[in-house]
This record gives C-alpha cells, sequence and structure tokens, in this order.
C-alpha cells in the first residue's frame, strides 16, 4: 500500500508533535517547578533572622528557645527567629561583628568595653557598630566549691575552672580574682566535665556566669559535697569589694533557685552582669536592617506572651530585678554606657508612628561626654507587672 507524499508530511508532524509537545510540557513544568522552588529558598531565606547564644544549659539559649516560640510566624511574609549555640562571651561579640548570617547576639554588658582594651585598633568603632535591642536578664557569678573551701581566699593556688577559653564567665572570672589578688590555677572545661571534676575532687571549684537557676548547678545536692560561695565583705573582710561592685551589679543566688543546695531564707551573695541582646549596626533601609526591624517590632508587640507563666524565665521577674520598691531602679544598678543615638534598630530611629508599642528606655543622668545614657531598655508593660507583683509582696 503507497502513501502519498500529503500523507506522509501529515504522518511525520504528527509523529513530530507526539515527541515535542511533551517534551515542551516536560520543560515548562521544570521550569515552573524550578521557578517555585527559587520563590520557596528567597521566602525561607527572607523570614528567617538569627540569635547567637551560648551553650545549651545556658539561660540564654532558654531565652532564645522562648523568643523563638513566641515570634515564629512561618508564613511567607512573617518571621522565623533561628537560635544558633556558640561560644557565649567575647567571641558572640565577635560573631555579631563579623560572622555572615548573624543578625543579633546575646553578649554580657562589658563586652564591648573589653574587646576595645584588648585591641583599640581592630574595635576602634565598635560603639558605632553595635547596637542594643533589650536588656534580657541579669547574669549572676556563680563559684562552685568543694565544701572544704569555705572561701575565695581558700582557693588560692589551687585549680578552679573558669569555663571555656574566651567565654563571659572567663571574661568575667579574670577580672574579678585579678581584683581580689586571688591567684588561682586555671582551667577552661565545659560546665558537664568540670562539675565532674570538682565532685572527684580534681577540681577545688567551677565557675559559671550565667541567669540563675543554671540547669546543671540545679541538678545537684548537699551529698555531692559542694556548695556556692559568697562574694560580700563577711565572707571576705580584708578585701575592698568597691571596685567590684562599682564594674559588677549586687545581686545573689536564693533558696528557690537552688533548693537543694541553699537552706530555705537563706541567700549567697554574689555579683552580676547584664545580659543583652544586640545587633549589628546595619545600614538603614538595608534588607538586614529591615529584618531586624521586623524581629524588634514582633518582639515587643508579643511581649505579654512572655508573662504567662510557662516561659522558663518570666519578663517581669527580670523587670522586678531592675526595680527597688518604688518603681525607679536602685542604686546598684548602674546605667548602660549606652547613647540614645545607639539604642535600637528598629526603635528611637523609625518615626514615631512606625515605632513598636510599647518601646520605652529608661534615661539616666548624663556623662562626662554630655550623652544621655540608659539605665535599662525594655517594654514599658514590664514596670507595670513588676511594680503589681511587689505591691502584692511579691518582689
Amino acid at each position: 500500500m503507497r502513501i502519498s507524499g500529503a500523507t506522509a508530511k501529515i504522518l511525520s508532524a504528527f509523529f513530530c508533535l507526539s515527541f515535542v509537545l511533551p517534551l515542551q510540557l516536560a520543560t515548562a513544568q521544570a521550569q515552573k517547578a524550578a521557578g517555585r522552588y527559587e520563590e520557596k529558598k528567597r521566602q525561607t531565606n527572607d523570614i528567617a533572622v538569627s540569635i547567637i547564644v551560648s551553650g545549651l544549659t545556658c539561660t540564654c539559649a532558654r531565652f532564645a528557645e522562648d523568643i523563638r516560640n513566641v515570634v515564629n510566624d512561618l508564613r511567607p511574609d512573617g518571621l522565623r527567629v533561628l537560635p544558633v549555640l556558640g561560644v557565649g562571651g567575647l567571641q558572640n561579640l565577635n560573631d555579631v561583628l563579623f560572622l555572615k548570617n548573624v543578625e543579633m547576639g546575646v553578649v554580657d554588658e562589658d563586652n564591648l568595653a573589653l574587646l576595645k582594651k584588648r585591641d583599640p585598633q581592630l574595635y576602634a568603632s565598635i560603639e558605632q557598630n553595635v547596637q542594643y535591642i533589650t536588656k534580657l536578664y541579669n547574669s549572676e557569678f556563680h563559684v562552685l566549691a568543694r565544701n572544704e573551701i569555705k572561701s575565695y581566699d581558700d582557693l588560692r593556688g589551687k585549680k578552679v575552672n573558669f569555663n571555656l577559653k574566651d567565654s563571659q564567665t572567663e571574661v568575667s572570672a579574670e577580672i574579678i580574682f585579678e581584683m581580689l589578688k586571688i591567684g588561682v590555677e586555671r582551667t577552661n572545661y565545659d560546665n558537664d566535665e568540670a562539675i565532674k571534676r570538682v565532685r572527684s575532687g580534681e577540681l577545688s571549684a567551677m565557675i559559671i556566669l550565667t541567669g540563675a537557676p543554671q540547669a546543671a548547678l540545679a541538678k545537684l545536692t548537699k551529698e555531692d559535697g559542694v556548695h556556692f560561695l559568697a562574694l560580700d565583705e563577711r565572707a571576705l573582710p580584708d578585701h575592698d569589694l568597691r571596685p567590684i561592685f562599682t564594674k559588677y551589679l549586687p545581686s545573689e543566688l536564693t533558696h528557690k533557685q537552688y533548693p537543694a543546695l541553699i537552706p530555705e531564707g537563706a541567700s549567697v551573695s554574689t555579683a552580676g552582669n547584664r545580659a543583652l541582646l544586640v545587633t549589628y549596626a546595619w545600614p538603614v533601609g538595608s534588607v538586614r536592617y529591615n529584618k531586624v526591624a521586623r524581629f524588634v517590632h514582633e518582639f515587643f508587640g508579643k511581649i505579654d506572651q512572655f508573662h504567662d507563666g510557662v516561659r522558663v524565665r518570666d519578663h517581669g521577674n527580670v523587670a522586678r530585678g531592675d526595680l527597688d520598691r518604688l518603681g525607679f531602679h536602685p542604686l546598684g544598678e548602674h546605667p548602660l554606657r549606652v547613647g540614645r543615638n545607639r539604642l535600637v534598630v528598629g526603635g528611637d530611629q523609625i518615626p514615631r508612628g512606625e515605632r513598636p508599642p510599647g518601646r520605652r528606655a529608661h534615661d539616666v543622668l548624663e556623662d562626662a561626654h554630655g550623652d544621655r545614657l540608659l539605665s535599662c531598655v525594655h517594654d514599658h508593660r514590664l514596670d507595670g507587672i513588676a511594680r503589681r507583683q511587689i505591691r502584692k509582696g511579691e518582689g
């Protein structure tokens, strides 16, 4: 049977289309899938902001987890908080300054001055490069010692763990022990390893600077043969502690925080430092600036959710720690060395109508350079909660 030329052309075209059309359709579908993939990747990155913290047992890690649980909104136009485990201390501040994809970090108040002192040239502009978002909590100076160690003086020449190298604990411990003029044999184990070695007697004491209660220490009991050392005039009558408490906050560890180690009704005097949430001074209007500004708006906009009693560390307690019984900042609470113009991304630099709700800073007297300083930065409702708790006798 012979096929005419016209029929052959039709059949040829039909066969070509039967191969080309599916190929074109498959190509179009692949391009659409690729486009959707790229869009999903863009959305995922656009809503993500990171907070670098210390180890899992650090109070800052639990705070970051709370912030994530409250602020997270995984919709395409939402916000996703990514807590990142770092080293802590000076390294956290370095990561905020230099590490890619780190928007925020939890650092202690004295970190900026310490880095600038170590390398004045490298950190010459650090005050302009770091902005404060809020204070999170006070970190307490925990010195856990074996029972035969009765005071800091008994640690002279003994093995004492200063936590990891360049951690905030090591930085503050070095300063405090130098001020006390007590020389010790320093080690740099992590907390879990240090606890084992204190219990075994290899170490005489270990130090942790963190918000109380610290998870690993809260599991210890008197049967472990350890106790906390006090940092006060009664425990150290031959030392002038005024320089320490000029630099650090007077603080205490309580029975409520460590019921197995501190008797009911008793407390252990110590020093404290403020843990702050900070960010890099991103250029106004940049992608990173807008991300952090959105975070600040969401964080302060949802601040009430941090007071529901479920969170690991109630923000009302944080505010109450800043206030005396008249509702003002106590004399022991030193001002942050922060000018108002460096307050917070998404805060006072944004026009008034666009600022996050409830945002307020507490002014104190000017410093020698004439800058208005801030004694604390947090939502004004925290003060109200603190005052109500104080009136109820909960303070």
